[in-house]
């Protein structure tokens, strides 16, 4: 079992930057692939991130390739999306999902999700 807790979103201006944490909580998180989606208002969910499970391999949507870094830290159970270059169009809540297998791109790749955490980006 694996329960994931999101924070570090806020409200801010074009341009900014802001850093998500997800903090786990249970011993099978080390072993599991860290995804990130995000739910814009009015949209379906989309994906954002992922990363295997010992940060060796990640994955971006191309919308944020070049802006958002994934990383983890298994020693803290906590995995983070570092957002730069925010844009109004990055206005979402954004979620973080996990599972013990290897990092997918869609959303029924994994098992264990948080509650999400809402980003603004003001134009």
């Amino acid at each position: 079992q694996v329960q994931l807790v999101e924070s570090g979103g806020g409200l801010v201006q074009a341009g900014d930057s802001l850093r998500l944490s997800c903090v786990a909580s249970g011993r099978t998180f080390s072993s599991c692939s860290v995804g990130w989606f995000r739910q814009r208002p009015g949209k379906e969910q989309e994906f954002v991130a992922a990363i295997n499970w010992n940060g060796g391999n990640t994955y971006y949507a191309d919308s944020v390739k070049g802006r958002f870094t994934i990383s983890r830290d298994n020693a803290k159970n906590t995995g983070y999306l570092q957002m730069n270059s925010l844009k109004p169009e990055d206005t979402a809540v954004y979620y973080c999902a996990a599972d013990p297998s290897r990092y997918s791109t869609v959303a029924s790749g994994y098992t264990y999700w948080g509650q999400g955490t809402q980003v603004t980006v003001s134009s």
